[in-house]
């Protein structure tokens, strides 16, 4: 009897069943369309028949083997002890890859063959459809007669490459949990492909490596996402094990004299010095350079700050570019989302950059989310084509803006009472749209929110009715559902019992929290409205507009700005407020595409206060803008902050810069307005934010 790895795996299924199973959830359990499982069934229908076994078909409830229980047991016994099972041809190649990122040295085809249990021409075969694959990585595939088959290739991008094959073949719930849990088990003997991959690094280094980043986990300015933790972990993981067995790594040399003043590449220090004493093992500074590429690109903001970073605005532009594109064509109009295009901004920042540094991106979920989202899927790759020419998106970036399409797409006004706090380990996009679909398909749903599994604590949990996990949690000493990223029907009806519960009991924990907190909370929303408001008024008495004289180049134009901030006690240091200005503008285009404005914005230990100034230009000058095209500017905008600024002040100067590209009606005002103008929509504005801010 032959059976392949995929007809043993629905045969086991199937047998297993107590009733009739839908194609469609054998179809899911195995990660193939129902298509597929339709052909393979066919295959097995000789096999039950040399059992006196046979298959019934149901309309409308599914399929199921029929025959004596006897019987049933003598195949599965027979399935059980037949030999390994035959891999697929995608594990076949992903195990060559494996076994030749192993080996400095020629492999023989031979010695391959044997490691598949398969003909070394069917090796040929396989190494054949992989060169370009390799190719792709930016590794080379040699293969001569006599000599063998090696991959050659930067160490940087081998490791790139096995990252890649673990993120891809390895659950990252499950991955997690093993980080969390501290799981030791002997995975070198085992034929999965799972099972290799984790071979790569040993669970006593992976509590090391984890150890080290936590302790300098606190001294980042922001967190990190868990996908981009995990990254960090498999990262040190391959490096250690890599340099252990001799293969170094080189960093440019003239970009990491750029990135050395940056805090990221201090913490990377200190993570390196904190290792080499762990493992004994002196690690070349070239190390630290990738480290600190990780730190930089897995920035994690959910507050409204982002906007005012450098560069930021440029993203936002894009941002807004691709929500316009996709709203038109998909006829759902959320260009007016201001949350939206924040979260965007926040998701494209790092995945730029990340791209940009040929960094490794992965998405556990990029094949449920093609097949869940086919037109949105092809829109918003169509999008990005549009609004990023020059940057090649691959599949798994451009899924998760999908989720973050979906998720907004999703949302509803439905109110209720009952609050569920959503826990996700593979990123913000995908625990972002679970908590969306979850208020989507229940309408009781008040309030869903996200949380980064690593930062889990009772006082956390304890804010919420409902606690909803795509991951096993560890010692809390709440109820909780367990379910899948994309929420089977089976998963929705085990959160509605859950949602039943909570709805007797709120009102109960609801009274004792209130009681419980009512003072507390009373006091910290009057000290933020405190903060707010003296940031607004700060901004809207001290907004002046100005006219400049007349120049012919902006750096004359900054001289002007510099002088008048000063002495207008804005700034103590003009110098260096106009340094970081000037720095600014040659990093990139702050023209207002479809204006006639020019945004500068910085933070800096010399500025007294939040500041909002406008200079109208006696003299326009030419400017790139955000798109990169020249443009004609007549006015600056200048934003200003104290580098230690309260979240407040940050968050209302963010807000104020998304309403420079939310509307042409806002950018007109700016352009062309009075400060009587100015002063009146800013008002307007911020009341609407305090409105929407301290809405009960």
């Amino acid at each position: 009897m032959y059976l392949s790895s995929r007809e043993r795996h629905i045969l086991k299924i199937l047998l297993e069943a107590e009733k009739e199973m839908p194609v469609k959830d054998i179809a899911d359990q195995l990660g193939v369309s129902i298509r597929t499982i339709h052909r393979e069934i066919k295959k097995t229908e000789k096999v039950l028949e040399d059992y006196q076994l046979n298959l019934t078909k149901k309309t409308g409830t599914g399929i199921i083997i029929q025959g004596s229980l006897e019987n049933k047991n003598v195949l599965q016994q027979a399935i059980e002890e037949l030999p390994s099972a035959e891999l697929t041809e995608e594990e076949r190649q992903v195990i060559l890859l494996y076994t030749l990122l192993q080996f400095r040295d020629p492999v023989k085809l031979f010695h391959l063959a044997t490691e598949l249990n398969v003909t070394i021409a069917m090796v040929s075969q396989d190494l054949n459809k992989l060169e370009s694959q390799v190719k792709s990585f930016g590794l080379s595939l040699i293969r001569k007669k006599g000599y063998g088959v090696r991959i050659e290739g930067d160490e940087a991008r081998k490791r790139s490459v096995l990252s890649h094959l673990i993120s891809r073949h390895i659950d990252p719930f499950q991955y997690v949990e093993k980080l969390k849990e501290r799981i030791q088990e002997d995975v070198a003997k085992s034929d999965t492909i799972s099972a290799r991959l984790l071979g790569l690094v040993d669970a006593d280094k992976l509590d090391k490596i984890e150890e080290q980043i936590q302790r300098m986990r606190h001294q980042l300015p922001y967190d990190l996402a868990d996908s981009a933790y995990i990254g960090l972990v498999v990262h040190l993981a391959l490096a250690i094990e890599r340099l252990q067995k001799g293969d170094t790594i080189h960093f440019d040399d003239g970009y990491k004299e750029q990135i050395k003043d940056k805090q990221e590449y201090k913490i990377a220090a200190e993570i390196i010095d904190h290792l080499e004493e762990a493992f004994s093992l002196s690690i070349p500074e070239d190390e630290i350079g990738y480290i600190t590429m990780h730190l930089m690109g897995a920035k994690l903001r959910e507050n409204q700050n982002y906007l005012l970073e450098e560069s930021s605005m440029d993203i936002a532009y894009k941002a807004k570019e691709l929500i316009r594109f996709v709203s038109n064509e998909m006829n759902i109009d959320v260009t007016t989302n201001n949350r939206f295009l924040n979260d965007l901004t926040t998701h494209l920042k790092p995945a730029v950059y990340r791209l940009k540094q040929q960094m490794n991106i992965n998405n556990p979920m990029i094949d449920e989310i093609k097949k869940d989202y086919v037109e949105l899927f092809e829109v918003v790759d169509k999008a990005i084509q549009h609004v990023f020419p020059n940057i090649a998106f691959p599949d798994e970036e451009i899924g998760y803006i999908v989720l973050h399409f979906a998720a907004t797409f999703l949302q509803t006004d439905s109110q209720s009472d009952i609050k569920v706090l959503v826990i996700c380990s593979s990123g913000i996009g995908s625990s972002k749209m679970l908590a969306s679909k979850l208020k989507n398909t229940f309408p009781e749903i008040s309030i869903a929110n996200h949380q980064s599994l690593f930062d889990l604590n009772e006082e956390t949990l304890s804010g919420y009715d409902v606690i909803v996990s795509t991951v096993a949690l560890e010692d809390i000493n709440r109820s909780y559902v367990l379910i899948s990223p994309l929420l089977t029907d089976e998963e929705a009806r085990k959160i509605k019992v859950e949602l039943r519960k909570s709805k007797i009991t709120a009102p109960i924990k609801k009274q004792q929290m209130e009681r419980r907190n009512s003072q507390d909370d009373f006091v910290a929303k009057l000290y933020s409205m405190q903060l707010y408001s003296k940031a607004m008024i700060q901004l809207i008495n001290n907004l002046k507009v100005t006219t400049l004289a007349k120049n012919t180049d902006m750096l004359s134009y900054l001289q002007l700005i510099g002088k008048e901030i000063e002495q207008a006690e804005i700034v103590t240091q003009a110098d260096f407020i106009l340094e970081k200005l000037v720095e600014r503008e040659q990093q990139g285009g702050l023209g207002i595409p479809l204006s006639q404005l020019a945004l500068f914005h910085t933070r800096s230990e010399w500025v007294q206060g939040p500041y909002l100034r406008v200079y109208e230009l006696e003299q326009p000058i030419y400017l790139k803008g955000m798109d990169n095209t020249p443009m004609m500017i007549k006015r600056i905008l200048l934003m200003l902050a104290p580098q230690s600024s309260d979240s407040e002040v940050l968050n209302i100067l963010s807000f104020i810069s998304g309403l420079f590209i939310q509307k042409e009606e806002n950018i007109r005002i700016f352009e062309y307005g009075t400060e009587e103008d100015i002063h009146q929509f800013l008002a307007n504005e911020f009341q609407n934010f305090m409105n929407e801010k301290f809405h009960e």
